[in-house]
């Protein structure tokens, strides 16, 4: 039976006192805490757990069931490599509001309840990979609006059901590797609540027969998806983006290029247009507001099975044509401009099978110029490739430095030489010694002006010079402490003047 609250403060009476050895020492130790200045202790570590500072690890320990102990001060909690089967709302009896690492890896997670994940709000890093999860249900990440990498590969995911990544906002990486997805998971995308600024996704080694090419055009623009090792049916539309992708460099597809099923020798049925040279720089296409402009793909002299124009707005097929659209893209690849608007300036950019790999070299893009050049460059070649930006911002940035440096070098590496009092014959201060000199005739009158110091420059006479007239003396060189100069650009107390009747 455990102690009451009287026993424990050791009355049993009005007269009577007892004292209970566990109780005492209880009451010692937080005596001892308080006089010592150290807080008493909050929650202690599980015996099956390794804790060291704000690092728990109760990792490969076979738990089916989580301790209820844990202590809430935690930062990074390791939970893999244990016999998990189910999350519910409660397996934490306390918030984590410090936790930004979870580790759930390696167990046998078949089932999160919604919102189970609510005990932890400033998650950073979750890790679930290698489990049993087969659908990811609406809501189940709801409460981790601050999450930025999340672990999901290695289960058995089927289906992602709308609305599973609500409330990720800030989700930067989801990793979705070694699963059986046989959809793309396109409303991560567009969905209210989902991630905003999603810049990895990895979706290799799935049951991907299919992919939204047109939204990949877009979406590959801002971050890297990673699709190889999939079934992946090599449709005219496929191989267009896999052409694209090589011509742009296309990290993803750059490094995994082998491991994409299609082979050079699914190009033929694609390949049936002549393909004629292509330059190494973007054509130039000029408009007229409000007139019909048509902008031939580039490379191609006969029509293509399926063809994709990257604007500067969105992305356009062939297939897909609205006829009341403004932009549309005819069977031979040409995309139309109706009604053309200033706003229409910019680069755009045609993808289509060529049935072979562009060279860098070669040009995809061709620029629209809807105007005369002022006002296009006023709106749209606003749109112009982020190369040519970089390189007018790098020229711009090098030529300010090297300005400063020229500024620098002309006021401080410029040699200064002083000379004695007029009779005694010109004396320099040294080759490489740096002197601010005054103005002789701020020293003849006495008077300082109130914007700072004045730096003179005065150029070195020869002993033997013949010119006529009084030269102009500079400071006594051995009354010139050099070092305050250096210092902090003011002369010091030990510094003189020569004398103001010998100035010019």
């Amino acid at each position: 039976m455990r102690p009451t609250a009287s026993q424990l403060s050791g009355k049993t009476g009005v007269r009577g006192c007892r004292w209970i050895p566990a109780a005492a020492a209880l009451l010692l130790s937080l005596l001892l805490s308080m006089c010592l200045g150290f807080p008493p202790p909050v929650a202690t570590c599980p015996l099956y757990c390794l804790c060291a500072s704000d690092i728990i690890s109760c990792s490969g320990r076979n738990l089916s069931v989580l301790p209820s102990d844990l202590p809430s001060y935690a930062t990074r909690l390791d939970l893999s490599h244990n016999a998990l089967a189910v999350l519910p709302v409660d397996w934490i009896s306390r918030p984590f509001d410090r936790l930004a690492t979870l580790v759930l890896s390696r167990n046998s997670i078949s089932r999160i309840e919604v919102n189970a994940f609510s005990v932890a709000p400033h998650l950073l890093h979750l890790d679930i990979s290698s489990n049993q999860l087969t659908v990811l249900n609406s809501s189940i990440f709801s409460g981790l609006k601050e999450l930025k990498e999340l672990l999901l590969f290695g289960n058995h995911i089927l289906q992602i059901k709308p609305g599973a990544f609500g409330d990720l906002y800030s989700l930067q990486r989801l990793y979705l590797s070694g699963n059986r997805l046989t959809d793309f998971p396109l409303g991560l995308y567009w969905e209210p609540g989902g991630p905003r600024n999603l810049t990895f996704l990895d979706l290799s080694y799935n049951r991907l027969s299919k992919v939204p090419v047109q939204s990949l055009l877009s979406l590959t623009q801002q971050g890297g998806i990673y699709l190889q090792e999939n079934p992946l049916v090599c449709d005219c539309s496929l191989l267009a983006l896999l052409e694209y992708w090589m011509w742009r460099q296309y990290c993803p597809l750059v490094v995994f290029q082998g491991e994409y099923p299609c082979r050079d020798d699914s190009r033929s049925e694609c390949s049936q247009q002549v393909v004629s040279d292509m330059s190494a720089e973007a054509q130039i296409y000029h408009g007229e507001p409000g007139k019909w402009l048509g902008v031939p793909c580039p490379g191609l002299t006969a029509p293509a099975q399926e063809v994709f124009w990257i604007t500067p707005r969105t992305v356009l097929n062939s297939s897909t044509n609205d006829p009341s659209a403004h932009l549309i893209v005819s069977p031979n690849g040409t995309l139309e401009i109706r009604g053309a608007l200033v706003d229409d300036s910019g680069i755009y950019v045609c993808v289509a099978a060529r049935g072979r790999h562009n060279g860098p070299v070669e040009s995809l893009e061709v620029n629209v110029v809807v105007g005369n050049v002022s006002t296009a460059s006023a709106s749209g070649l606003a749109h112009s490739s982020r190369a040519e930006h970089f390189n007018t911002a790098f020229t711009t940035l090098a030529s300010c430095v090297v300005s400063i440096i020229l500024v620098l070098l002309y006021l401080y590496l410029t040699p200064c030489r002083c000379q004695e009092n007029r009779g005694e014959g010109a004396r320099g201060c040294g080759g490489r010694a740096f002197v601010l000199c005054s103005d002789p005739r701020e020293v003849e009158s006495g008077q300082r002006r109130s914007n700072g110091k004045r730096v003179a420059f005065l150029e070195p006479q020869g002993e033997d010079s013949d010119v006529d007239g009084p030269k102009t003396p500079a400071m006594n060189s051995g009354h010139v402490s050099t070092e305050g100069i250096l210092k902090n650009g003011s002369r010091t107390a030990d510094q003189t003047l020569t004398d103001a009747t010998h100035m010019a």
